[in-house]
This record gives structure tokens, C-alpha cells and sequence, in this order.
């Protein structure tokens, strides 16, 4: 028994596909203004509290330090807990030890003059979780 059988015409491919055009042009566009809006769904750059109300850290200003320091150990809290940018928790690291080495500043607590003061952020909820969390 012969199981292949040679194709009939039946089976052959079509001659040729003609394949669909389509325009990407519409009339009338040539003379409509182009309009250069925003982006409507674009988020808001994210600015530490330094910069977006354009304060520079002076080693003076002990009132300001003191909200980056620890009340208990006098410890400078980290980035992930005050969120300001990589360049002025630099800057603010500096002036605290600045205005410490100038004894301005005490450097095992938190002057006690300043614990009523506005709190800039919550150091119980930081930005970024922690591992002691």
C-alpha cells in the first residue's frame, strides 16, 4: 500500500498575497499648528527638603543641625530616614561635626532647647525601611 499520495491541485498554495497599504498621512494636516503641550502624566521631580526651599547647612546654625540629630544619642540620622539628596546630607554631616568641634553643638544629645522645635520629618517612619524595623 503506497500511504503518500502526490499532492493535487486542490492543495497548492495560492499564486501571490497582495499585501494591505497603509497611510500613516491624513489630509489636511500639513496646515494644522503643531502644539507643544506637557506631559500631563509626568511625576513632579523628587527634591530633598534642603533644596527645594534652597537652604544651604552653615555650622552657625545650630537650630537646623539640631533636627538631623538624634535627641536621645546624638547620632545624625541617616538619607533613608531624613530624605535629603546624597549631596546635602553630605553637607549637613560636615557642619554638624563642624559646629561640634566648635562647641556649638553638643555631641552625645540633643540640646534641650530645641525638642519642642517643628519636626522636618518623622524619624519613626522613615523613607526606606531598615532592617531594625
Amino acid at each position: 500500500m503506497n500511504f503518500f499520495r502526490p499532492l493535487s491541485s486542490s492543495f497548492k498554495r495560492s499564486p501571490t498575497i497582495v499585501p494591505i497599504e497603509f497611510s500613516t498621512s491624513f489630509k489636511g494636516t500639513d496646515n494644522d499648528p503643531v502644539v507643544d503641550i506637557e506631559n500631563p502624566f509626568s511625576k513632579e521631580k523628587a527634591q530633598c527638603i534642603l533644596c527645594k526651599a534652597k537652604i544651604v547647612p552653615d555650622y552657625k546654625n545650630v537650630q537646623l543641625l539640631s533636627q538631623f540629630q538624634s535627641p536621645y544619642t546624638g547620632r545624625i540620622y541617616g538619607r533613608h530616614i531624613t530624605g535629603l539628596c546624597k549631596y546635602q546630607q553630605e553637607k549637613v554631616e560636615k557642619e554638624i561635626l563642624k559646629a561640634q568641634s566648635a562647641g556649638l553643638m553638643p555631641s552625645y544629645l540633643k540640646d534641650p532647647q530645641f525638642f519642642k522645635d517643628p519636626k522636618l520629618f518623622d524619624p519613626e517612619k522613615p523613607l526606606r525601611p531598615h532592617r531594625f524595623e
